[in-house]
């Protein structure tokens, strides 16, 4: 049989391992990407390997996350960044630049590279035929340093697209239509891989909303092909010398087929609290809202602002209605700004915010409290906003300017008088990476400069045979990393974990960490108790890295997802899996568990019994490792296990 176009990459990426689906395998990374809110701690780790330069072919820092100066923390992380990227011979995107996809995508992505990002949106550069995957920072870090990258060989799902879009019915729509089909759990190690007559009807903007947002179905990562339309993007851009043509072999073998016929897919919204929870805009037509938000790495394009702007030119945002628009970066800003589309929106009534990811992360532009907020990002977790009571609803740059309009949601595609704006794209992109400083050719003698904010990174101790202690907190399915650790303002303190780890599970419960910290503090082992879904969303490895400096030793969970399995087990801390799922409910927060002979059960592959002293009873777990994770977590994470062996 044929090989997909995943596989034809990983191939030709291939360090160990064979490519089988469901085994291991180590890949050659060839470009990384960080942001400020993952970066700090990443270099830091970058730092303590002591490699005198990154060994990737390019490595990417942007600022795009925490740019509001509240405070020194954020300024003081953002000039050691700066300082470590010309240390270490890494590309700085500065502040004001743009969103580190959106910028990524147009100036640094490539067609057949493999790339390794520290934000769980990185698969966005898959629209421009990449493998583009987000991990943790450490997981970065060690890219940076020239080591392989780990995954689990993945089962790659066929995407089949034909027909053509209607008008009023975008990318937004498809992929939240997917998400109707596939959910947001069960995609564990999974590729999505589009292909199909329907595929050259999508603009690479238009397919990187699709694969950026592919991110909430949990798969590892989603690719288009390379083709006539990326040629004409990378020309676009002034690096049509990056194209190469790329596509599945005619016969190629894949787990399963989803065909999509693009003309019949309809305009959709994810409602609170979940990307999966997706509805018809039909069927909430009429729901009066309170704010919208256009903009975001997954739909901050210069298509996307083309059409928001187009739609709102002439009108007047509703009464009652609060529209803020972040262009997704300063090329796209900056075109808007000449060719009348910017001054559309601010004549409208728009409250133009910066190229950076803001309102999506929490990070300002908190709607009212029980507002309904549109917006056009990627995630409607609970309190994501900054609002606690604020409903978000996920929808297209379409649905979300004739929203801001009328004051309500409306369905275009019923409406009769509804007219869809003709949008005409440049040939060719300004093109003005001012912003961009490449790497020093003075390196060496730079001084990296730190804050007060700015630690060292924190190390677990090796694991021990026996453990003995408490659950600390019981959570229920569908946890996100935000839910573990709170983004927004918050992130202020992510290079500084003594005092980030004051905030974990805060919004649960605020009486976690003097619990955990108490434990700790009395020789204890701390445990997590969670249902499906464990650690969804964010690539945050802060998730990990502050419950480990809090004591935490194992969850024990009905599901994980991914990343955060990863980032687990990168800083030690054993992710066991219930072998009966009804255990879950037999199991409760203040319990007093054990568990004995660890080194046995991992180095024999046999099931981890859990004694719950409180309750007489003995849970059976399971866990998914590699001998290489079961030896990391016996080193008490990677950092610890990289220093052993090198």
């Amino acid at each position: 049989m044929g090989r997909s176009l995943t596989y034809k990459i990983l191939e030709k990426h291939l360090v160990s391992g064979k490519l089988v689906p469901g085994g291991e395998i180590a890949i050659k990374i060839d470009q990384t990407l960080t942001q400020d809110a993952t970066g700090t701690m990443s270099y830091l780790q970058f730092e303590s390997m002591g490699i005198p330069k990154v060994k990737t072919e390019l490595s990417a820092s942007y600022v795009d996350h925490n740019t509001l100066q509240e405070g020194f923390e954020n300024a003081d992380d953002h000039r050691y960044l700066e300082t470590v990227a010309a240390k270490y011979g890494l590309y700085f995107s500065r502040p004001g630049n743009g969103v580190c996809h959106e910028v990524h995508l147009e100036r640094f992505a490539a067609p057949g590279k493999t790339l390794l990002g520290s934000d769980s949106h990185t698969p966005t550069g898959g629209g421009l035929g990449m493998i583009a995957i987000g991990a943790g920072g450490l997981d970065v870090a060690v890219a940076m340093g020239g080591g392989p990258f780990y995954l689990v060989a993945p089962h790659v799902v066929k995407v089949e697209l034909s027909g053509k879009l209607r008008k009023w019915v975008s990318a937004k729509d498809v992929i939240l239509y997917i998400l109707s089909v596939i959910s947001t759990k069960g995609n564990v190690n999974k590729v999505l891989e589009y292909s199909g007559a329907g595929v050259g009807t999508l603009g690479v903007p238009e397919r990187a909303t699709i694969t950026n947002m592919g991110a909430e179905t949990g798969v590892t990562t989603s690719i288009f092909p390379s083709d006539n339309v990326t040629g004409d993007f990378l020309k676009a851009q002034k690096r049509g010398k990056a194209w190469i043509e790329l596509a599945a072999d005619k016969d190629a073998e894949y787990a399963e087929t989803i065909k999509i016929d693009l003309s019949k897919i309809e305009p959709m919204a994810a409602v609170p609290h979940s990307p999966g929870n997706v509805v018809p805009i039909r069927k909430i037509a009429g729901l009066k809202v309170d704010q919208v938000a256009i903009g975001s790495c997954t739909n901050g394009s210069l298509r996307d602002m083309t059409v928001a702007g187009k739609i709102l030119k002439g009108g007047t945002v509703a009464p009652g209605t609060s529209l803020v628009v972040a262009p997704g970066s300063k090329q796209v800003f900056s075109m808007i700004a000449k060719n009348g589309v910017l001054s559309s929106m601010i004549d409208a009534g728009a409250r133009v915010m910066e190229s950076a990811c803001g309102f999506c992360i929490g990070n300002g532009q908190a709607p009212n409290t029980d507002a309904v907020s549109l917006r056009t990002s990627n995630r409607n977790f609970e309190g994501r906003s900054g609002t606690a009571s604020a409903k978000i609803y996920l929808v297209s740059p379409e649905v979300a300017a004739l929203a801001a309009l009328r004051g309500e949601i409306v369905d275009p595609i019923a409406s009769k008088t509804l007219k869809f704006p003709a949008i005409t794209l440049p040939k060719i992109f300004d093109i003005d990476d001012n912003m961009i400083i490449p790497p020093s050719a003075s390196r060496r003698s730079v001084r990296i400069v730190r804050g007060p904010n700015i630690g060292e990174p924190p190390r677990n101790t090796a694991l021990e045979n026996s453990l003995h202690g408490m659950v600390a907190i019981k959570v229920g399915d569908k946890i996100t990393t935000d839910h573990i650790m709170p983004a927004g303002a918050r992130l202020k303190y992510r290079s500084n974990v003594a005092k980030y780890a004051e905030f974990v599970f805060e919004n649960i419960d605020k009486n976690f960490y003097k619990r955990a910290l108490e434990l700790k503090n009395d020789n204890k082992a701390v445990f997590i108790v969670a249902g499906e879904s464990y650690g969804q969303g964010s690539s945050r490895e802060h998730a990990a890295l502050c419950p480990m400096y809090l004591g935490v030793k194992a969850v024990l969970a009905r599901s994980f997802e991914r990343i955060h399995s990863a980032n687990l087990i990168n800083f030690g801390i054993l992710p066991l899996i219930f072998g009966d799922p009804a255990d879950y409910e037999k199991i409760d927060k203040n319990d007093t568990l054990s568990i004995d002979d660890i080194f046995e059960c991992l180095d024999k592959s046999k099931n981890i019994v859990v004694k719950d002293e409180t309750r007489h009873l003995d849970f059976k777990m399971t866990y998914s490792l590699t001998d290489r994770q079961k030896s990391i977590i016996k080193a008490g994470g990677l950092l610890n296990f990289t220093k052993l062996h090198g």
